[in-house]
């Protein structure tokens, strides 16, 4: 793939002097590809609005934020400065249906996986990725 458009070359140091709600912009549509992709591997005859509501459960702010409470004791130390970064982060706004909690809490996640995609620590987002498919299936968040 070495004709690949998008080059881009993110160090430590850029990804810390980004804006958490860059990050979080990022997290969001990284996390939003990595669930609708395990979904369509675990459900490869289902329709699609099916599908949907499935991906629903797994991105919604209250899902994000139960998610991450239950990944805090695995998270290295940068990791939860990227979250409460993200969590800090003043958006201007909350969804009509997300408890304002829940959407910091979830925006922290979002900046969290951003970091992470950003600065290609691919093992660790795998990682913390499979974790994440451990407790929905487990647990109905």
């Amino acid at each position: 793939m070495e004709d690949c458009l998008f080059k881009g070359e993110f160090t430590e140091k850029d990804v810390r002097n980004l804006n958490p709600l860059v990050l979080a912009f990022i997290g969001d549509a990284v996390y939003e590809v990595f669930v609708r992709t395990y979904l369509v591997d675990k459900n490869r005859d289902m329709v699609v609005h099916k599908l949907h509501v499935k991906a629903i459960k797994f991105v919604k702010a209250h899902s994000q934020s139960e998610i991450v409470k239950e990944l805090f004791s695995k998270l290295s130390e940068d990791e939860l400065y990227f979250f409460k970064r993200g969590r800090n982060a003043k958006s201007g706004t909350v969804p009509k249906n997300a408890d304002v909690q829940d959407y910091r809490f979830a925006t922290g996640f979002e900046t969290l996986i951003g970091y992470l995609y950003l600065t290609k620590k691919c093992d660790r987002l795998d990682y913390l990725l499979k974790i994440i498919v451990d407790i929905k299936e487990n647990k109905n968040l």
